[in-house]
């Protein structure tokens, strides 16, 4: 029978040490993106990653009632959030940089190169622009509305799950969402079905 992440937790804390590391890499894969989509830099993600469960590892003792995912992506987004603090202070947010790519996702984005390779070269160079519109306005978005958009979109997290993760109520959820949608409509208004 597979592990819960309760149980999996419980014997972390009980110094069983193959508990975290499996918890890592249950959720390792999707916490990672998140971050690189909410942060826009594969570099400033794994940081965040790190200090996300190094902070869960330092805290275990304290999940009480809550979802394991839940909690982690709580986590995670002041991570992240206090991240976007820091780096406001210090003026040095990069809006133009480029998501970088892992092991995993190399081979996948090799795959959609070679398929798009067989498009009309300025069909590629179209796309290209628009998804760099779209990152750009995403990153543009601040930091609560980003969130809010990465958990409910990218992550599929119901507006209930986000507002746990966030600690606030589905009505301040639901207003970053509109938000966020309403100034992405604006700032990208010949952009339709684009993903970044």
């Amino acid at each position: 029978m597979e592990n819960t992440d309760r149980s999996l937790v419980d014997a972390h804390l009980r110094g069983d040490r193959t508990a975290f590391g499996e918890l890592v890499s249950r959720y390792g894969d999707s916490l990672l993106g998140y971050l690189t989509r909410v942060c826009g830099n594969r570099e400033q993600a794994e940081d965040l990653f790190q200090e996300t469960f190094r902070r869960v590892h330092e805290k275990a003792h304290t999940l009480r009632g809550r979802q394991f995912k839940s909690w982690l992506y709580t986590i995670a987004t002041r991570v992240a959030i206090d991240g976007f603090r820091r780096r406001a202070r210090r003026h040095a947010i990069s809006l133009n940089q480029k998501l970088d790519c892992d092991g995993e996702n190399c081979e996948e984005l090799a795959a959609v190169a070679v398929a798009e390779s067989c498009r009309d070269p300025s069909e590629k160079v179209i796309r290209a622009e628009q998804k760099e519109q779209v990152r750009q306005a995403l990153e543009s978005l601040p930091a609560r509305q980003r969130v809010t958009l990465v958990l409910a979109y990218y992550q599929g997290l119901t507006y209930r799950e986000v507002a746990d993760v966030m600690g606030c109520s589905m009505g301040a959820v639901k207003t970053h969402m509109y938000r966020a949608l309403k100034t992405l409509a604006r700032r990208l208004p010949d952009v339709s079905g684009v993903d970044i």
